[in-house]
């Protein structure tokens, strides 16, 4: 299907107007008294507009926001990933990649059944979408606040899970959902799953 392109005069060739548009709403922003919603609590104590010290000063990241996926811990620090592989195999732009760590592979606590060998997120691939948070049976990545994603060049935008449980650090929020009512300390899943085994009746 073709599209027909509108004629432009000689003026908009030059592209002058579309500059001069571009410098009235910038100077319209410069002058403006209006205040941005996103910086209200920062400039609630100027009587003019302030700037943000970008990287110095973060905006604050809103309620809800969908970062970069990392990998996290556990409250006894050890990894939650048991490499079911499912993140990898609903990811969009397959910017997921899991190595299996096969039958020899080494497990950091009671209960798992294996960890994997690799986990790669390619971010240079990632839209942030979410899936790999929702598929997770395991609650082992989430989409943090971290917006500032920067490499020098491609391979190092290809975060090892190293970087991804470094950058993930420990996560409270999926220990605390477990939290019942008259008991201090969570349920913790794997410690809950090894002792319904050890009390299922024995069959002969």
């Amino acid at each position: 299907m073709k599209v027909k392109r509108a004629k432009l005069s000689w003026l908009e060739r030059l592209y002058i107007p579309s500059i001069l548009n571009g410098f009235k709403v910038t100077m319209r922003h410069f002058f403006s008294w209006k205040r941005s919603e996103v910086y209200a609590d920062k400039q609630s104590n100027f009587a003019a507009k302030t700037t943000m010290q970008y990287p110095e000063e973060k905006w604050p990241v809103p309620t809800g926001y969908r970062g970069a996926p990392y990998l996290v811990k556990d409250v006894d620090n050890s990894t939650k990933c048991v490499s079911c592989q499912l993140c990898e195999f609903v990811c969009p732009p397959k910017a997921i990649r899991i190595t299996p760590p096969g039958r020899d592979g080494d497990v950091d606590r009671e209960g798992a059944e294996k960890m994997p060998e690799a986990f790669d997120i390619n971010m240079l691939r990632c839209i942030y979408c979410g899936f790999c948070q929702e598929v997770c049976p395991e609650e082992a990545i989430f989409l943090l606040k971290d917006y500032v994603i920067t490499g020098e060049n491609r391979e190092e935008l290809i975060y090892d899970k190293e970087k991804l449980l470094s950058l993930g650090g420990l996560d409270q929020r999926a220990y605390d959902h477990h939290v019942q009512e008259g008991v201090d300390e969570g349920i913790k899943k794997w410690e809950k799953k090894t002792q319904d085994a050890k009390n299922q009746a024995e069959f002969h």
